[in-house]
């Protein structure tokens, strides 16, 4: 393969949901360019692009994959995304090196909810959107009320390229209104014949057509007044227009496609190449928010945007080419730890078949191999420049499980599995808590996780088990309560002695601490020496006050009564669980003078800390969580009723471009499978975010049914 210099290189995603057709397409795309010399299918598992065992099991996109084609003497880079939001993170990752999109919408079903998501993705990368209509030779193809959905979704920033003659079975042509034609397909290769519009529609086109000539026209001064001038642009004019258009993503154009039959993709690629975003215009950001112009002369630098595992090839390494021109054998350096790297070998990737080269220069998309010590969202840089571009963002997790070996031995395994997993697929976290005493495994949804078991079980052969995880509840007071403990143990020689009393309250928010207290028919003034502040780990505070006077406890133990306190708030009187804003008075108490020690004062702290929470108008609290669910209106009925019974607090409905959205505050145990439930519910037209907004008090009667469960668990134990 020869060097595409920067302007003859276009990056595009294809974006679209699950079974609008974007694999297909690519296989198109490949074989118009003589990448391929045989189209594949999904059916038959041959396609290019889903070219795994998982892929071809569930005969969908999972991953996101790296393709080539040559065209009109240009290097087109195609990403082919997954189409269910549970695999997000391949679609963000692809946005961060792709210079524009192109959406694919199934004429059978028109704009979906993952067309929405996928948008709304674009739309924070500051990314532009070519719009396809694809599968028009569909028997139930519905071009009208695709193209309804369309407008509705995207509003006058769509505009009309092609229109079909007739759509289904006998979908072989379209109007191509920017060229003034009708295309027409003679076979299912691709073959096309140029017509002039016939008379019947030759009214409509010269009205789209001067549509197209105005929006193109409205980007730039200097053909507004052209326009005016003469009442009419030209070909090469409007896409001028067209072009600016579309980089600053206020126009989205809208093209005809069957690519099972090769209809229109040779038009659709033509399109990209000659009026879609060049990657010598652009500019990519810095951490420090400074930008690099996409230049073949600047410094060499790549950013990786994704990490994998390949059979016979060991790690790969995929990264754009941000500035400059890159080299086999080149060194390179990783600013982030400062390791050398270098590029053994750099290949052109489409798919599983990966073509060596010797170069590429900014804009282009390729792989290495075996580099050292490089992750996702790092940089690589030649000279002496430390750039490090801005990170990709990957999203919240929506689906949560706990983890396990059934053999404790493959523990240790099962942990560097998952690293890796993470390290391809961020959107893959793992976490062991300590609070919880479990590996939380989280993702973007229950199928998100279960490919990953099927990896685990029958790629690793590792056996394990997969069950709810236990809630992070917190525990604190509410009131005023006292209590005393005294430690004592003897056994023959030196013995352990410490007796503490204290008193404990609530820390409210702005609100003062207090010497004088009335409690228990007792009234105390406490003599304030000293105060310690503690924001702990897990939200909310301590705060420890020394009020001993006349000596009653010896200062060197102060620390030990302390140690005793925190050890409980890490696992809290009620249910285990961590304790937080909590006041404490360490204000009386007595030792031995010989059997007194830190040991001794610890215990007595610890319980002494213990018996006053219990008697402190104790409460759970529970984590809360903001949740969007995007709907469409006729299953938000049921989306409501099935969060009213998880106890969710209904915070807003609204309906944006044919879609409701409903927030609500769900308490994150009644959350447990709500990806699963909410797919079920919606036939899986239906999607939500979660984000963590704060702690709750539980109601009395899941506090008491809490209480009950810990007990019963601590009677087992």
């Amino acid at each position: 393969m020869k060097t595409y210099p920067t302007q003859n290189i276009r990056n595009i995603v294809l974006l679209g949901g699950t079974k609008s057709g974007k694999t297909t397409l690519a296989e198109t795309m490949m074989f118009e360019g003589k990448v391929i010399d045989r189209r594949g299918t999904v059916e038959a598992k041959t396609t290019v692009s889903d070219n795994t065992e998982i892929e071809q099991l569930y005969q969908r996109s999972i991953y996101p994959t790296l393709l080539y084609t040559e065209f009109m003497d240009h290097k087109l880079n195609i990403i082919d995304t997954p189409g269910s939001d549970d695999f997000i993170g391949g679609v963000i990752s692809a946005f961060k090196v792709a210079d524009a999109g192109v959406m694919i919408v199934n004429a059978q079903q028109g704009v979906e909810v993952g067309t929405e998501i996928f948008a709304r993705q674009a739309e924070k990368c500051k990314k532009p959107l070519i719009l396809a209509i694809n599968q028009l030779d569909h028997e139930k193809a519905n071009w009208e009320g695709t193209l309804e959905s369309v407008k509705q979704t995207f509003g006058k920033k769509v505009l009309l390229i092609q229109y079909p003659v007739e759509t289904g079975n006998g979908f072989n042509s379209f109007i191509d209104v920017l060229k003034m034609k009708m295309y027409v397909f003679k076979d299912d290769n691709g073959t096309r014949e140029e017509h002039e519009i016939p008379a019947d529609h030759a009214d409509q086109a010269a009205e789209y057509h001067q549509v197209v000539a105005e929006m193109a026209a409205e980007n730039d001064e200097a053909l507004m007044e052209l326009f005016f001038d003469k009442g009419q642009l030209s070909e090469e004019e409007i896409r001028a227009g067209l072009r600016i258009g579309i980089a600053k993503a206020e126009i989205m154009p809208l093209f005809c496609l069957s690519g099972k039959k090769d209809i229109g993709v040779k038009r659709l690629m033509e399109f990209v190449i000659n009026a879609g975003p060049a990657p010598d215009k652009m500019v990519q950001k810095l951490k420090d928010g400074t930008t690099v112009p996409c230049d073949a002369s600047g410094q060499p630098s790549i950013f990786i945007y994704k990490t994998a595992v390949e059979q016979h090839l060991g790690d790969v390494s995929f990264f754009r080419v941000m500035s400059g021109k890159i080299t086999e054998g080149m060194d390179l350096t990783n600013p982030e730890n400062g390791s050398k790297e270098r590029l053994a070998v750099i290949y052109a990737v489409a798919g599983k078949k990966k073509e060596k080269v010797t170069e590429m220069v900014a804009g282009d998309i390729g792989c290495t191999v075996k580099l050292k010590s490089v992750k996702t969202n790092q940089t690589l840089n030649g000279g002496n420049k430390e750039w490090a571009f801005e990170p990709i963002i990957f999203p919240p997790s929506k689906f949560r499980t706990a983890i396990k070996a059934k053999v404790e031995k493959d523990e240790e395994k099962l942990g560097e599995i998952l690293n890796r997993a993470h390290a391809e697929d961020p959107t893959i976290k793992i976490e062991y808590s300590k609070e919880l005493k479990q590996t939380i495994l989280s993702g973007q949804g229950e199928h998100h996780i279960n490919i990953l078991k099927w990896h685990l079980t029958n790629t690793h052969k590792l056996e394990i088990d997969l069950f709810p995880p236990k809630i992070p509840y917190r525990e604190t007071i509410t009131k005023v309560a006292l209590a005393d403990y005294r430690h004592r143990k003897q056994s023959g020689g030196a013995g352990q002695f410490g007796e503490v009393h204290i008193l404990i309250e609530p820390v409210v928010e702005g609100v003062a601490p207090n010497n004088k207290f009335k409690v228990e028919g007792k009234e105390l003034v406490l003599n304030i020496k000293g105060k310690e502040e503690y924001n702990m780990d897990w939200g909310g505070k301590l705060e420890y006050y020394n009020c001993i006077v006349g000596g009653a406890i010896d200062a060197r133990f102060m620390p030990a009564i302390l140690k005793g306190i925190l050890e409980k708030m890490e696992e809290g009187p009620l249910t285990g669980s961590y304790a937080r804003d909590i006041r404490v008075f360490v204000y009386d108490g007595k030792m031995h003078p010989v059997d007194s020690n830190e040991i001794s004062f610890k215990l007595a702290g610890r319980n002494a800390f213990k018996e006053a929470f219990k008697k402190a108008g104790p409460k759970i609290m529970e984590p809360v969580y903001n949740i969007e669910v995007l709907v469409p209106s006729e299953y938000m009925g049921d989306v409501m009723s099935d969060l009213q019974n998880r106890r969710a607090m209904i915070e807003g409905m609204s309906s944006d471009k044919g879609f409701e959205i409903l927030k609500a505050r769900v308490p994150l145990a009644e959350l447990n499978k709500y990806s699963t439930t909410l797919s079920s519910l919606t036939s899986g037209r239906a999607t939500f975010t979660m984000t963590f907004a704060d702690y709750q008090q539980v109601p009395a009667e899941v506090q008491d049914k809490l209480l009950k469960e810990y007990e019963a668990n601590e009677k087992d134990e």
